[in-house]
């Protein structure tokens, strides 16, 4: 009986690949400089008005006006550069956290010198039957529709209004209090989807959905 022999060349399998058998002394690497894009919103200045001061001391700033003082303490990532009435956050190091530092802290340190100058405003708008709000003192209570009325104390520095008992307006010069105090108002009633009932912001757009359609005769 005959006997059939083959030979597999291990240097050309089945995917056409060609593996070469020359012993290798030394691999390289190539090492490419990858530079990190500019922010947008970093490279845009920051208009100081003349009634704020700003206060340096190594990596903290100060900003005073006429609404009240802010202070924060920046990375070592930046740089702030001052230019007369002008403002400008730079990177002090090209790195990714750089590069990610250098927009959010351009626009910390512009809110700063707004909220110290102008002010922020965020307004509420209360939908239901039966849903109002009012101050008492120092409280903002709700009735949204509870066994009881929901009581909440303003916190210092920002000032809540009530317009047409339905309309709640949160100013101050600290934009993330405001922020934070908003959402926790919103927060007791959000806006259902059927109807549209809750507490929403100004402008808001909720999404409604259908309800359940009745029975096909």
């Amino acid at each position: 009986m005959a006997t059939l022999s083959f030979s597999i060349n291990s240097s050309r399998l089945n995917t056409g690949i060609c593996v070469s058998h020359k012993p290798v002394s030394r691999v390289g690497y190539l090492r490419t400089k990858v530079e990190c894009k500019e922010s947008r919103v970093g490279k845009k200045p920051i208009q100081v008005p003349s009634n704020v001061n700003l206060t340096f001391d190594g990596q903290f700033i100060s900003v005073k006006g006429p609404l009240g003082e802010l202070s924060r303490t920046y990375p070592n990532d930046i740089v702030i550069e001052r230019e007369e009435s002008i403002l400008k956050v730079r990177k002090a190091v090209e790195t990714r956290r750089a590069n990610e530092m250098h927009g959010l802290f351009r626009t910390l340190i512009d809110n700063m010198v707004v909220g110290v100058s102008k002010g922020f405003e965020k307004q509420l708008i209360l939908i239901g039957v039966g849903y109002r709000a009012q101050m008492e003192g120092n409280d903002l209570v709700l009735f949204l529709g509870f066994s009881h009325p929901v009581r909440m104390p303003v916190p210092e520095g920002l000032k809540v209004k009530v317009e047409e008992n339905t309309r709640v307006i949160v100013s101050g010069y600290n934009k993330q209090s405001i922020g934070e105090f908003a959402a926790k108002v919103r927060k007791w009633r959000p806006p259902e989807p059927y109807k549209g009932k809750g507490i929403r912001y100004a402008g808001e757009v909720v999404r409604k959905k259908e309800g359940k359609a009745g029975k096909k005769k």
